[in-house]
């Protein structure tokens, strides 16, 4: 499996791999069609803002194991001009270009854990995670590798 993923955005081009790369990547680890198009959504959507508002940056995704479950991690930043009122950008149907896209709140509500960390003069960076619980059959097969 891989483990981490690196993709550079500078176009709405890029969404495209970006989003196929997060999707394979939930896959590998075992989470289901319906979560790894969330997941894709989500990329999407901060990628998007990235192009629109810094005009390029860099995803980085990395799957993770813990005892008991899976996660992806997405960390998406870039050094632009920061979110100025960020309290207002996560509100829900907040938008800045009128656009219909989902955006930061969106994203939010797609992920399990969302944090954004902006600054005027270094930029933003969001980091994502989804989780999936890892089955007792994958739990008993990683006990049987460890004693191995």
């Amino acid at each position: 499996m891989r483990h981490e993923v690196r993709v550079p955005i500078s176009s709405d081009a890029d969404l495209v791999p970006a989003r196929a790369e997060g999707r394979a990547l939930a896959r590998e680890l075992g989470f289901s069609q319906t979560d790894a198009t969330l997941i894709a959504t989500a990329i999407s959507e901060i990628a998007r803002n990235i192009v629109v508002h810094a005009r390029s940056g860099e995803l980085v995704m990395t799957g993770i194991q813990q005892p008991h479950r899976y996660g992806l991690v997405i960390v998406a930043s870039d050094a632009g001009p920061g979110i100025p009122e960020i309290d207002t950008a996560l509100e829900r149907g907040h938008t800045s270009r009128r656009s219909l896209g989902l955006g930061l709140p969106g994203a939010r509500r797609l992920m399990d854990e969302f944090e954004v960390e902006t600054d005027a003069a270094k930029g933003t960076t969001v980091t994502m995670t989804k989780w999936r619980a890892r089955d007792e059959l994958e739990r008993l097969r990683a006990r049987r590798r460890e004693r191995a």
